[in-house]
């Protein structure tokens, strides 16, 4: 579990194809400094597992899924990342919990500059839109962020000079693509709340039958 505040700006050292994966070497010396084989390591908001580490670099495997579900197959060598480490218990939670699994990717459509911060407008998939609401919480390439407007095909974020100096996200330019988590909640939700629509209905069947048998 993550909270969206990203430690550190890392870089992409090298990639290997490996057929129907990847296998990733990246540099972080923060994130690695207690890095153990075994470990989540979030990358552009990408959960991965360390396989090693050495010299303020560590490698992860990347399976075809990933590849497919994010924009981590956009990346090289030289590309700039977002670095965070899991959460650890009885931490402060700065963002909001994040699991690292990626809902799809975005494309960033325009920046707006202001004169402390900064709009910009996203675009999303269809499928991700009930999940985005005004002042909710979504995860842009690992970022916690605060929605400032929702529609049906985009959003719009606000961000602060902290977050466009450490971040990858002032390095994005018009067309890029951006790995989007939605709020798991949020999903949990309209999970439970279709059971229920769906246990109602069964209940009423079966009061209807109950009613002929009589």
């Amino acid at each position: 579990m993550f909270t969206g505040i990203v430690e550190e700006l890392g870089e992409v050292v090298a990639i290997e194809d490996l057929g129907d994966a990847s296998r990733f070497r990246l540099r972080g010396p923060l994130v690695t400094e207690d890095a153990k084989h075994g470990d989540s390591i979030a990358v552009n908001g990408v959960c991965l597992t360390v396989v090693d580490t050495a010299d303020g670099e560590f490698t992860a495997d990347v399976m075809a899924e990933t590849l497919h579900r994010s924009s981590l197959g956009a990346l090289a060598a030289g590309s700039r990342v977002n670095l965070e480490r899991p959460m650890a218990l009885g931490g402060r939670l700065g963002g909001h919990l994040v699991q690292g699994h990626v809902d799809g990717t975005g494309t960033l459509v325009e920046r707006i500059p202001g004169e402390h911060w900064e709009i910009v407008k996203i675009a999303l998939p269809a499928a991700l839109s009930r999940y985005v609401v005004e002042k909710g919480s979504i995860t842009v390439d690992g970022v916690s962020l605060t929605v400032v407007d929702a529609a049906d095909d985009f959003f719009t974020i606000s961000l602060i000079p902290t977050t466009l100096a450490l971040t990858t996200l002032g390095l994005k330019k018009a067309g890029d693509p951006v790995n989007l988590e939605v709020d798991v909640l949020a999903k949990y939700v309209e999970r439970l709340l279709g059971r229920g629509a769906v246990a109602g209905a069964e209940l009423r069947d079966l009061d209807e039958i109950k009613e002929m048998d009589r």
